[in-house]
């Protein structure tokens, strides 16, 4: 196999345990097996009660981002959105509310485990505008011009062919359709022995693109008005949460990548006809 899908393999891996784990009532980091007594540095407090209310619990649980994506895109009634890495189903849900019953939201994941459970919370929630699909962000199973909105919630970063996933969103988006993701982004040079770990690549850390990167992949995929907004900056604290059970001296990287990662809000438009804007 080559680096991507190598990369892709211990992902999936990631994320199948990490349902699995919701199952059975634990949770984890983007991927990354949590103690129990730990709070995630990451996906902690991103959704508030008004955003959950009448989201079942598996889905909170089962949320591994680094963001709300829908309380930062402006979703109005009759849209169509796609989520990127849907996982447990969470801001496929809460932007079902959005968009309403002439509108539709489709959720795409990779991992059986995953969209099992979303279907599962899907029922148990009583939606009816959403559509589980399985597959990979690098290939969209759905056609062109076909959707208004993509967000996504800390899962571009997961990807070894970014350029590809900007490509098809880009495909797929409707002329003056909008892109509002949650992502990992890198703001500075970090340790080679980070970028290297694949334990870090599955919780969200070393895949992160840097914003100038971003940008321009973005503006290649012919992407317009593009925006990068920090959402929450990570201190040497939360690194040495995320850095646990990698293989690495916790003390002396957590030091190294100190405010290095953020989370951001990207926001980018597909030239056209004007649309509502995110």
């Amino acid at each position: 196999m080559n680096k991507p899908e190598i990369i892709k393999e211990i992902v999936k891996g990631q994320y199948r345990q990490a349902a699995l784990q919701v199952k059975s009532g634990g949770g984890s980091c983007c991927g990354t097996v949590l103690p129990a007594d730990v709070v995630d540095p990451i996906s902690s407090k991103l959704y508030g009660e008004k955003d959950t209310a009448g989201v079942p619990a598996e889905a909170m649980v089962a949320s591994l981002g680094c963001g709300n994506p829908t309380a930062l895109a402006d979703l109005h009634a009759g849209e169509t959105v796609l989520d990127l890495g849907s996982g447990g189903g969470i801001d496929v849900l809460l932007s079902a509310k959005r968009v309403g019953a002439t509108g539709k939201v489709y959720g795409l994941d990779m991992t059986d485990e995953m969209l099992a459970l979303a279907r599962e919370n899907q029922q148990r929630a009583g939606v009816d505008n959403v559509e589980f699909l399985k597959g990979d962000i690098e290939q969209i199973p759905l056609p062109d011009d076909s959707v208004d909105v993509i967000i996504s919630n800390c899962v571009i970063n997961l990807s070894g062919e970014k350029a590809r996933v900007l490509a098809e969103a880009f495909r797929v988006l409707r002329p003056g359709g909008r892109l509002a993701v949650s992502d990992i982004v890198v703001r500075r040079a970090v340790p080679e022995e980070v970028r290297r770990s694949m334990e870090l690549w599955a919780g969200c850390v070393a895949g992160a693109l840097e914003e100038s990167d971003y940008r321009t992949l973005l503006a290649q995929a012919g992407f317009e008005e593009i925006a990068v907004e920090p959402t929450r900056v990570y201190c040497a604290a939360d690194a040495r949460e995320f850095l646990r059970g990698a293989g690495l001296d916790v003390e002396q990287v957590a030091a190294q990548v100190d405010g290095a990662f953020m989370a951001a809000f990207v926001r980018a438009h597909k030239p056209g006809s004007p649309s509502r804007r995110a």
